[in-house]
């Protein structure tokens, strides 16, 4: 605080130091001018020492003027943007900096203060997801351990009969395996947001992947008796990276074969297109309501509850934010009650069929 008054202080007999030499080199001319004139001395003394009283007046006039104008043009939206920014800092998201009054629009101070309002909005609303995220990673690693505490203080038992004990021990399996997806898939997603994965491309035949990928599924769909239909172009080849694209017909048919019923159909069709190649899984299970289709694809979100336990909420995730890097497209068509359609568009000028190059 003492600095800052020795420095204003300085500051003041700085300013008036240097008015106070213009102004009598001014009265010092003035005096020069007039003594060559037929005018008394005494008179020329008096004009002088009141041309010098003027010129300080002025100066003091000026020197307050230009401290009111700083104090109210600079001064305070500096103090008001300058408050606001330290609560930013502070993790006061919520805060929000006024603007000023400036009806011919010429604040330059509103600009920043409008900048900086929307840079706390895009705080605020990472700052939400990032609580959402923990929250639900949080909530979807309770479920698996608690199944395995729970199963795993069972399996002792004593003399625990052997189906139960081979019951209990699948219960275990499952659950490990969720959690370890969930781990993987969390692992993933973050370095694919934060740009640590980039795409490798490679000539690869897009119909053999998409194949090999089905027949992962091959159990599951057995046991539910799921008619599966194909209409694959053979040979489709393109430049893409195949582990990044077997996520996505991984995260697809999975979703597919989940929400179909017993004995519902499963379709998947890969087509060549000029430039590229479309591939489209579709599913006669219990479809997409409207709100649902609007968070389809954020981290986490189930719109169908009840096959919450068989999914984490992130695996749409992973196929959008690989479609986004990747440079494809990914549209859903959808009908409660009658199923969904999963349709990417992947683009690759050089890529075609084998039988067409």
């Amino acid at each position: 605080m003492k600095g800052s008054w020795r420095h204003r202080l300085l500051s003041v007999l700085e300013y008036f130091g240097i008015l106070f030499f213009i102004s009598f080199v001014l009265t010092a001319s003035f005096v020069l001018f007039f003594q060559g004139l037929d005018i008394p001395k005494d008179t020329i003394r008096k004009s002088a020492m009141l041309t010098f009283a003027n010129a300080l007046f002025i100066a003091f006039i000026l020197w307050l003027f230009g401290k009111l104008r700083k104090r109210i043009m600079i001064d305070r939206p500096v103090k008001r943007i300058s408050d606001g920014l330290e609560k930013l800092t502070k993790g006061e998201l919520g805060e929000r900096i006024d603007t000023f009054a400036d009806p011919l629009g010429s604040n330059q101070y509103n600009v920043i203060i409008k900048r900086i309002n929307k840079m706390a909005d895009e705080l605020a609303g990472v700052e939400t997801l990032r609580t959402d995220f923990v929250s639900n990673v949080s909530h979807e690693m309770k479920t698996p351990l608690a199944v395995i505490q729970n199963y795993a203080a069972l399996l002792r038992t004593p003399g625990l009969p052997d189906d139960d004990r081979l019951e209990y021990a699948a219960a275990i399996d499952d659950a490990v395996k969720r959690l370890s997806a969930l781990i993987t898939n969390i692992l993933k997603l973050n370095k694919l947001e934060n740009q640590q994965i980039f795409p490798e491309n490679q000539q690869i035949d897009l119909s053999e992947l998409v194949c090999e990928c089905m027949l992962e599924f091959e159990n599951q769909w057995e046991n539910k008796s799921i008619d599966i239909k194909t209409d694959i172009d053979d040979g489709i080849r393109i430049n893409a990276d195949p582990e990044l694209l077997s996520l996505v017909w991984r995260n697809l048919l999975s979703n597919a074969i989940k929400f179909t019923g017993e004995g519902g159909t499963v379709a998947v069709s890969v087509k060549h297109t000029q430039g590229g190649a479309v591939v489209s899984v579709s599913d006669t299970g219990c479809g997409i309501d409207n709100e649902t289709g609007r968070h389809i694809f954020d981290k986490f979100y189930q719109g169908d509850t009840s096959h919450a336990a068989r999914g984490n909420g992130l695996g749409l995730a992973l196929v959008k934010r690989i479609i986004d890097i990747t440079g494809s497209e990914i549209t859903v068509s959808s009908e409660v009650g009658k199923g969904s359609t999963f349709t990417v568009t992947l683009h690759d000028e050089n890529g075609g069929k084998d039988n067409g190059r």
